[in-house]
């Protein structure tokens, strides 16, 4: 697990690669990844939107951005953790992702960049 606080947010992420939902033939490589978001400040923030760079070991490079995470906008309070799970599709068998979280602070609409800590995504058998 891979964590990282930015501003009294902290940031966990888990991957796993799954072989079921893969297709090496086609070049087509799923990775699944849960992340917890855990507000470790004193104020009441909001997860407004993601903003994600995924790099793939071939070259291809791409951005996702978007309202929330998978539909939805949190409201976490000191000490609340959020947590959710989605995927990642490459086309080779090695890849990263990192990127930001856009948060507001209730107290006075302020919004704050959070840092996703930049991961790897690597099919098991690259290990051996």
């Amino acid at each position: 697990m891979i964590t990282q606080s930015t501003s009294g947010i902290q940031v966990s992420v888990d991957i796993q690669y799954n072989a079921q939902h893969s297709h090496p033939i086609a070049s087509h490589y799923f990775f699944a990844y849960s992340i917890t978001i855990k507000n470790v400040s004193d104020d009441t923030v909001q997860l407004k939107k993601r903003h994600w760079f995924i790099c793939d070991s071939n070259g291809t490079k791409s951005e996702v951005e978007g309202d929330g995470v998978v539909g939805q906008q949190p409201i976490l309070t000191p000490g609340q953790s959020h947590n959710y799970v989605s995927g990642c599709n490459l086309l080779s068998d090695m890849g990263k992702m990192g990127g930001i979280y856009i948060m507001e602070r209730q107290t006075d609409g302020e919004l704050f960049n959070v840092t996703i800590p930049e991961f790897m995504m690597v099919v098991p058998h690259k290990f051996n």
